[in-house]
This record gives structure tokens, C-alpha cells and sequence, in this order.
């Protein structure tokens, strides 16, 4: 009977491999990779209205939102090494245990008699133990893809994933915000703050324990030795890094001018309203980016659409009225998400080999960060000088995405992004962390 069994199993034909990025990562990742990114987009308008509440200080809530963003610039990418190096499930539990206890200690400081300077510590702990799902998601999946899926459809795999993702990050970021204003409304100024650390400790431990983590490649276990460091600072990486710094930048100073606006018209409840023409549109577009023809490049994609974001600013810092400011929203939307899909698909093919998670979550840090400067600077500018002013505000961040545009422009005429995506150093690979999608991804861009 054993050799009948040992037969039987000889015989039976091998598991086929996965054809679908849904059925290689696991059905129920996505949902779960939805909801764990929600409370990284809740903290800094979370933290703003909480200090508002407390403290009855606009500029220390918007100094306090800055500290957020100054701990996820700094510690975030280290975040990012240690995935690297132990895997995500260590590394990410961590940092759910450490984020959710942050943000209870913060819930607790604003309202107890703790100094200011304090309070501004336990923000920085925030920003510094977030545990960026969304980035740390997209390497995870740019990971299976490269591994477990057929080479044949890897690119456009890719450039879906890339596009759901972007559409991901826009819902959140949009609703977001509000889930913070229904939670402070209706309940207390703390809601927000205390729901993002359930929500936390819930989905991110999840999102740690999920099966796609063992299924994504542990750079950890591999004998190749990684990239240096240095491979990220590369002008190639840094002018796209620059260009999602600026998405960051437009996100914060959006929706604070935006408020500001809506504010003087006597409307401010509806702000939250307006600004989701901007984020569903813009998830719209993002999704449909996986339909562009290779032909249509990826450094003139940036170009095009960051020209939209542009022209959207442009006529929202001159909007004297709703309709205006309707149209403004919606062409702006049209730029948002393609470039976003677009700037994360170039960070993709220029990761150095072994360093996926510390760029995906340079590029999370960079929208958090651009978040949180621009949304106390437009705050402050609003305060004093009043919203019409402080709507120039997202105009510059739109600008400073359009100029990374044409500087990559100029950067990819050159040489081809599969060829520099590598880094020459003697004694180290030189491909990329994914060559095959890098090549597939770049193959319609000029030498």
C-alpha cells in the first residue's frame, strides 16, 4: 500500500504555476493590503485636527503634522534596509506594535499637561514607526511578479499592479481625510487617532502574516550580495524620488488651500466633497494607465500628465469661485494618478539589485513627507495671508513635478533606463532588482 501511495503521488502532475498576480499573491492580500494602507493616510490630518482641538493652535498643529513627516523621512527608509535585509513579516510586525503604542501615546499627550516639545517627540515616534504598507506592498508584489510569473506577461502585470496601487494610494488618501473629519465630528478630536492604531494593529499584523509574504523573494536568503547603498542617490533614482516628493507636496497643500478656500466661501464642510473629484478622478485615470500602448513612454508620460497637474493648479490658484474650482480639481485629476503610476514603475526598473523595499519605501516616505511640509506651509500661508494666496501653494508643488519630468526627460535621452538601472561598481551586481521587468519596462524608451 505504501508503494501504491509513493506511486500515486510520483505520478500525480505538479501544481501549474500561477498565470494570475491575484491568485499567486492570495485572493484576500488585496483587501487586506486596502485597509492596512488607510491608517498611514489618516496621521497627519489626524494629528493636525487633534492638536488643533487639544491645544487650540493651528501652527502647532501644522509644526506637529511636520515632525510626522520628519520621522517618516528619517527612519523610513531605514525601514526599508531591514526589510531588505530580515524580510517584511519581522520587520513590518515591529512596526505595527511600535506605531500602534505611538499613536495611543499621542491620543494621551494631547490633551495632558506635557509640554509642547513633548508632544512634538511622540509625533516624531508617529512618523518614525509607521510601517508604509503601500510601498512596502508594491515591492512585495513587483517580488512575486518577477519570480513567480511567467516571463511573458511580467511588463504588463507590472504595469497593472503599478496602477492599481497608484488608484489604492488615491482612494486612501482621499477618504482618509474624511474618515478623520466623521471620526472628530461625531465622536472626539482622539477618534481618528486612537481608530488608526485598531486599525493598525488589526490589518497591518495581517497584512505581516500574510501567506504573499513567504511568497515574495527574502533578499535575506540570497547569495548575491546587494547593491551599495550609494546605487539610490544616483541622479536616475533621485530626480524620479524628487518627482514623488512633489506629489506629496501637491497632496498636503491641495486639500489645506482647499479648506482654506471652501472656508471663506462659508462652505468649509464641503471641502472634503470637492476634493474627492480630484482622487476619484484621478484613481480613474491611474487604473487606465495599464491600457496605454508601450509606445506612449514612460518619461513622456510624465511629461503629459504632469502638464495636466499643472494647468489644474494653475486654474485652481486663480479660482474665485466653486465651478472654477470643480474644473480645476478635475483637470488636476487627470495629471495625479498616471504620474504617480508612472514615477512608481520608474522606481521599479532603477532599483538597484536588493533594494527594493528601501526605494519602494523612500518613495512612501517622500509622499508623506511632502504632505506634511506642504500642509503646515499652506496652513501658515492661509492663516495669514489668506487661501487665494495659499492655493500657489499646490502651483509650486505641480511645478516641482514637472520639472523632475523634464529633467528625466533629458536623463533617459540618453541611455535606456534597463541599462541604467545598474549600477558599475567592481565586485557587485550590476543588474537591476528586477532585470527582466526593468528591460520590458524601458523597451520603448529611446536610447
Amino acid at each position: 500500500m505504501a508503494e501504491q501511495n509513493t506511486q500515486l503521488e510520483t505520478d500525480a502532475p505538479a501544481r501549474p504555476e500561477p498565470t494570475r498576480l491575484i491568485h499567486a499573491a492570495g485572493v484576500s492580500y488585496f483587501p487586506i493590503a486596502f485597509v492596512a494602507r488607510l491608517p498611514f493616510a489618516m496621521m497627519v490630518v489626524g494629528v493636525l485636527t487633534l492638536v488643533v482641538a487639544a491645544r487650540g493652535s493651528i501652527s502647532l498643529g501644522g509644526i506637529t503634522s511636520a515632525a510626522v513627516g520628519l520621522g517618516t523621512a528619517l527612519v523610513g527608509p531605514l525601514l526599508g534596509l531591514a526589510v531588505d535585509r530580515f524580510g517584511q513579516r519581522r520587520v513590518v510586525l515591529v512596526a505595527a506594535i511600535g506605531n500602534s503604542l505611538a499613536l495611543l501615546a499621542f491620543a494621551w499627550a494631547a490633551f495632558a499637561p506635557v509640554s509642547d516639545l513633548v508632544l512634538l517627540g511622540v509625533a516624531f515616534l508617529v512618523g518614525a514607526t509607521a510601517p508604509q504598507v503601500s510601498p512596502l506592498s508594491r515591492s512585495r508584489l513587483v517580488g512575486i511578479i518577477s519570480s513567480r510569473l511567467p516571463r511573458g506577461i511580467r511588463a504588463k502585470t507590472l504595469n497593472g499592479t503599478m496602477a492599481y496601487e497608484s488608484a489604492a494610494d488615491e482612494v486612501v488618501f482621499v477618504f482618509g481625510p474624511v474618515i478623520v473629519g466623521l471620526l472628530a465630528t461625531t465622536m472626539n478630536p482622539a477618534a481618528p487617532i486612537v481608530g488608526a492604531a485598531v486599525l493598525t494593529m488589526i490589518f497591518v499584523t495581517a497584512f505581516a502574516f500574510h501567506r504573499s509574504a513567504r511568497v515574495a523573494p527574502d533578499h535575506a536568503t540570497e547569495t548575491a550580495a546587494p547593491a551599495p547603498l550609494r546605487a539610490l542617490l544616483r541622479p536616475r533614482m533621485l530626480v524620479v524620488l524628487l518627482g514623488v516628493l512633489g506629489m506629496g507636496l501637491f497632496f498636503g497643500s491641495m486639500l489645506t488651500s482647499l479648506t482654506a478656500f471652501m472656508g471663506e466661501v462659508a462652505r468649509a464642510e464641503e471641502a472634503g466633497l470637492l476634493y474627492g473629484v480630484l482622487g476619484i478622478g484621478s484613481a480613474i485615470l491611474a487604473l487606465s494607465v495599464a491600457a496605454f500602448s508601450p509606445r506612449f513612454s514612460l518619461r513622456a508620460r510624465w511629461l503629459v500628465f504632469a502638464g495636466a497637474l499643472t494647468a489644474g493648479a494653475a486654474l485652481a490658484a486663480s479660482a474665485t469661485t466653486i465651478p472654477v474650482m470643480l474644473l480645476a480639481l478635475a483637470v488636476a485629476g487627470i495629471g495625479v494618478g498616471p504620474t504617480l503610476v508612472t514615477a512608481y514603475a520608474l522606481v521599479a526598473a532603477r532599483t538597484p539589485h536588493g533594494r527594493s523595499a528601501t526605494a519602494m519605501t523612500m518613495a512612501g516616505s517622500a509622499i508623506i513627507v511632502g504632505q506634511a511640509i506642504s500642509s503646515a506651509t499652506a496652513g501658515l500661508i492661509a492663516e495669514n495671508a489668506g487661501a487665494q494666496l495659499a492655493l500657489f501653494v499646490p502651483l509650486c508643488a505641480a511645478l516641482i513635478v514637472l520639472g523632475a519630468g523634464v529633467a528625466n526627460w533629458f536623463i533617459t535621452s540618453r541611455v535606456t533606463d534597463a541599462t541604467t538601472a545598474g549600477i558599475p561598481t567592481a565586485g557587485v551586481p550590476t543588474t537591476p532588482a528586477h532585470p527582466q521587468l526593468a528591460s520590458a519596462l524601458t523597451a520603448a524608451e529611446p536610447g
